[in-house]
Protein backbone atom coordinates (compact mmCIF):
# COMPACT_ATOMS: atom_id res chain seq x y z
CA UNK A 1 0.00 0.00 0.00
CA UNK A 2 1.60 3.32 -0.92
CA UNK A 3 0.49 6.68 0.74
CA UNK A 4 0.73 8.68 -2.55
CA UNK A 5 -2.25 8.36 -4.81
CA UNK A 6 -1.34 7.27 -7.88
CA UNK A 7 -2.60 9.74 -10.22
CA UNK A 8 -4.49 8.30 -13.36
CA UNK A 9 -5.57 9.92 -16.69
CA UNK A 10 -8.37 8.22 -18.40
CA UNK A 11 -8.56 9.06 -21.66
CA UNK A 12 -12.36 7.76 -23.38
CA UNK A 13 -12.05 7.74 -27.34
CA UNK A 14 -14.79 5.89 -28.61
CA UNK A 15 -18.08 7.62 -30.34
CA UNK A 16 -20.05 4.99 -28.08
CA UNK A 17 -21.13 6.40 -24.76
CA UNK A 18 -23.44 3.18 -24.35
CA UNK A 19 -21.91 -0.54 -25.06
CA UNK A 20 -18.60 0.67 -26.06
CA UNK A 21 -16.10 -2.15 -25.12
CA UNK A 22 -12.90 0.24 -24.47
CA UNK A 23 -14.96 1.91 -21.93
CA UNK A 24 -15.76 -0.67 -20.00
CA UNK A 25 -12.80 -2.36 -20.10
CA UNK A 26 -10.87 0.61 -18.99
CA UNK A 27 -12.99 0.90 -15.96
CA UNK A 28 -12.30 -2.33 -14.88
CA UNK A 29 -8.85 -1.48 -15.45
CA UNK A 30 -8.97 1.69 -13.51
CA UNK A 31 -10.70 -0.12 -10.63
CA UNK A 32 -8.34 -2.87 -10.44
CA UNK A 33 -5.44 0.39 -10.33
CA UNK A 34 -7.10 1.88 -7.24
CA UNK A 35 -8.14 -1.99 -5.45
CA UNK A 36 -4.20 -2.28 -6.11
CA UNK A 37 -2.52 1.09 -5.44
CA UNK A 38 -5.53 1.85 -2.48
CA UNK A 39 -5.50 5.24 -3.81
CA UNK A 40 -5.87 7.04 -7.04
CA UNK A 41 -6.74 9.96 -8.30
CA UNK A 42 -8.49 9.91 -11.76
CA UNK A 43 -8.87 12.58 -14.23
CA UNK A 44 -11.31 11.62 -16.96
CA UNK A 45 -11.10 12.89 -20.92
CA UNK A 46 -13.88 12.30 -22.72
CA UNK A 47 -12.84 12.80 -26.19
CA UNK A 48 -15.21 10.60 -27.55
CA UNK A 49 -17.11 13.65 -29.53
CA UNK A 50 -14.01 14.82 -30.86
CA UNK A 51 -11.50 17.64 -30.71
CA UNK A 52 -10.60 20.41 -32.48
CA UNK A 53 -8.56 19.69 -35.47
CA UNK A 54 -4.81 21.75 -35.87
CA UNK A 55 -5.36 24.74 -37.93
CA UNK A 56 -3.80 27.86 -39.61
CA UNK A 57 -4.42 29.62 -36.09
CA UNK A 58 -3.91 26.68 -34.09
CA UNK A 59 -0.09 26.25 -35.72
CA UNK A 60 0.38 30.28 -36.04
CA UNK A 61 -0.19 30.36 -32.36
CA UNK A 62 2.14 27.16 -31.23
CA UNK A 63 4.81 28.54 -33.60
CA UNK A 64 5.11 31.89 -31.75
CA UNK A 65 7.46 32.58 -29.18
CA UNK A 66 6.33 32.42 -25.51
CA UNK A 67 6.72 36.16 -25.03
CA UNK A 68 5.21 37.42 -28.23
CA UNK A 69 1.83 35.40 -27.87
CA UNK A 70 -1.17 37.59 -28.16
CA UNK A 71 -4.54 36.87 -26.10
CA UNK A 72 -6.03 35.81 -28.86
CA UNK A 73 -2.97 32.91 -29.21
CA UNK A 74 -3.59 32.02 -25.66
CA UNK A 75 -7.59 31.59 -26.23
CA UNK A 76 -6.47 29.38 -29.42
CA UNK A 77 -3.95 27.34 -27.29
CA UNK A 78 -5.98 27.14 -24.23
CA UNK A 79 -7.33 23.44 -24.69
CA UNK A 80 -3.96 22.07 -25.95
CA UNK A 81 -2.46 23.27 -22.58
CA UNK A 82 -5.48 22.02 -20.74
CA UNK A 83 -4.61 18.86 -22.32
CA UNK A 84 -0.27 18.97 -21.93
CA UNK A 85 -1.42 19.43 -18.28
CA UNK A 86 -3.16 16.46 -17.60
CA UNK A 87 -0.85 14.52 -19.38
CA UNK A 88 2.35 15.89 -17.10
CA UNK A 89 0.92 15.40 -13.96
CA UNK A 90 -0.24 11.77 -14.44
CA UNK A 91 1.89 9.18 -13.15
CA UNK A 92 -0.55 6.31 -15.31
CA UNK A 93 -2.50 6.88 -18.78
CA UNK A 94 -5.27 4.80 -19.55
CA UNK A 95 -6.13 5.37 -23.01
CA UNK A 96 -9.40 3.86 -24.83
CA UNK A 97 -8.82 3.31 -28.07
CA UNK A 98 -11.34 1.30 -30.32
CA UNK A 99 -9.97 0.52 -33.87
CA UNK A 100 -11.97 2.44 -36.60
CA UNK A 101 -10.77 1.64 -40.50
CA UNK A 102 -7.31 -0.37 -39.15
CA UNK A 103 -6.34 3.00 -37.22
CA UNK A 104 -7.13 4.93 -34.25
CA UNK A 105 -10.43 7.23 -34.19
CA UNK A 106 -10.01 10.91 -35.30
CA UNK A 107 -11.04 12.05 -32.26
CA UNK A 108 -7.81 10.03 -30.57
CA UNK A 109 -5.26 11.20 -33.38
CA UNK A 110 -6.81 15.17 -32.77
CA UNK A 111 -5.57 14.95 -29.14
CA UNK A 112 -2.42 13.51 -30.08
CA UNK A 113 -2.04 16.62 -32.17
CA UNK A 114 -2.72 18.65 -29.41
CA UNK A 115 -0.63 17.24 -27.13
CA UNK A 116 2.54 16.39 -28.66
CA UNK A 117 3.90 20.06 -28.62
CA UNK A 118 7.77 20.93 -28.69
CA UNK A 119 9.06 22.58 -25.74
CA UNK A 120 6.40 20.82 -23.46
CA UNK A 121 6.04 17.16 -24.21
CA UNK A 122 9.41 16.77 -26.62
CA UNK A 123 12.35 19.07 -27.47
CA UNK A 124 14.75 18.89 -30.27
CA UNK A 125 18.52 18.10 -29.72
CA UNK A 126 21.71 17.88 -31.48
CA UNK A 127 20.89 13.73 -31.70
CA UNK A 128 17.25 13.78 -32.19
CA UNK A 129 14.21 14.72 -30.66
CA UNK A 130 13.82 13.82 -26.81
CA UNK A 131 10.16 12.74 -25.10
CA UNK A 132 9.61 15.24 -21.88
CA UNK A 133 7.62 12.79 -20.35
CA UNK A 134 9.43 9.95 -19.25
CA UNK A 135 8.61 7.95 -16.28
CA UNK A 136 5.13 7.84 -16.65
CA UNK A 137 3.22 3.98 -17.50
CA UNK A 138 0.96 4.16 -19.95
CA UNK A 139 -2.03 1.28 -20.64
CA UNK A 140 -3.86 0.97 -24.57
CA UNK A 141 -7.55 -0.77 -24.00
CA UNK A 142 -7.69 -1.66 -27.77
CA UNK A 143 -10.79 -3.52 -29.55
CA UNK A 144 -11.52 -4.23 -32.61
CA UNK A 145 -14.39 -5.79 -35.01
CA UNK A 146 -12.45 -8.08 -36.88
CA UNK A 147 -8.31 -6.70 -37.24
CA UNK A 148 -6.14 -8.94 -35.09
CA UNK A 149 -4.72 -7.19 -33.02
CA UNK A 150 -0.50 -6.90 -33.44
CA UNK A 151 -1.23 -8.14 -37.31
CA UNK A 152 -0.02 -6.33 -40.78
CA UNK A 153 -3.60 -5.08 -40.73
CA UNK A 154 -3.29 -3.22 -37.29
CA UNK A 155 -1.88 0.38 -38.08
CA UNK A 156 -3.21 1.42 -34.42
CA UNK A 157 -1.18 -0.04 -31.70
CA UNK A 158 2.48 0.31 -33.30
CA UNK A 159 1.33 3.90 -34.11
CA UNK A 160 0.37 4.37 -30.45
CA UNK A 161 3.35 2.82 -28.96
CA UNK A 162 5.54 4.86 -31.50
CA UNK A 163 3.71 8.35 -30.53
CA UNK A 164 3.68 7.44 -27.18
CA UNK A 165 7.13 6.67 -26.62
CA UNK A 166 7.87 9.75 -28.77
CA UNK A 167 7.07 11.79 -25.89
CA UNK A 168 9.17 9.64 -23.69
CA UNK A 169 6.57 7.07 -22.21
CA UNK A 170 8.09 3.88 -23.13
CA UNK A 171 6.24 1.76 -20.55
CA UNK A 172 3.31 0.33 -22.39
CA UNK A 173 1.18 -2.13 -22.20
CA UNK A 174 -1.41 -3.30 -24.94
CA UNK A 175 -4.82 -4.51 -24.10
CA UNK A 176 -6.60 -6.10 -26.59
CA UNK A 177 -9.86 -7.04 -27.14
CA UNK A 178 -9.72 -7.99 -31.09
CA UNK A 179 -12.57 -9.83 -33.47
CA UNK A 180 -15.14 -9.21 -31.41
CA UNK A 181 -17.13 -9.70 -33.94
CA UNK A 182 -16.43 -13.43 -34.60
CA UNK A 183 -16.39 -14.12 -30.59
CA UNK A 184 -17.22 -10.90 -28.38
CA UNK A 185 -17.32 -12.84 -24.77
CA UNK A 186 -14.22 -14.52 -25.19
CA UNK A 187 -12.50 -11.59 -26.67
CA UNK A 188 -13.69 -9.79 -23.44
CA UNK A 189 -12.64 -12.20 -21.40
CA UNK A 190 -9.19 -12.41 -22.82
CA UNK A 191 -8.73 -9.20 -22.18
CA UNK A 192 -9.99 -8.78 -18.58
CA UNK A 193 -7.79 -11.96 -17.83
CA UNK A 194 -4.88 -10.13 -19.03
CA UNK A 195 -5.80 -6.78 -16.85
CA UNK A 196 -5.81 -9.44 -13.74
CA UNK A 197 -2.50 -10.56 -14.86
CA UNK A 198 -0.85 -7.01 -15.46
CA UNK A 199 -2.07 -5.85 -11.79
CA UNK A 200 -0.95 -8.82 -10.20
CA UNK A 201 2.18 -8.36 -11.68
CA UNK A 202 2.38 -5.25 -11.16
CA UNK A 203 2.13 -5.70 -7.25
CA UNK A 204 4.56 -8.68 -7.42
CA UNK A 205 7.03 -5.62 -8.82
CA UNK A 206 5.99 -3.47 -5.64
Amino acid sequence: MKNKPLHVLAISSSGRKDGSITRALSADLIAALEDHHGSIQLVRRDIGDGVPVVNAAWIEANFTPDENRTAQHLQTLALSAELVGELQSADVIVIGAPVYNFSISAALKSWIDMVARARLTFRYTDNGPVGLLAGKKAYVVVATGGVPVGSPMDFATPYLRHVLAFLGITDVEIIAADRVNSNAAESKDRARAQIAELIHLSAEAA
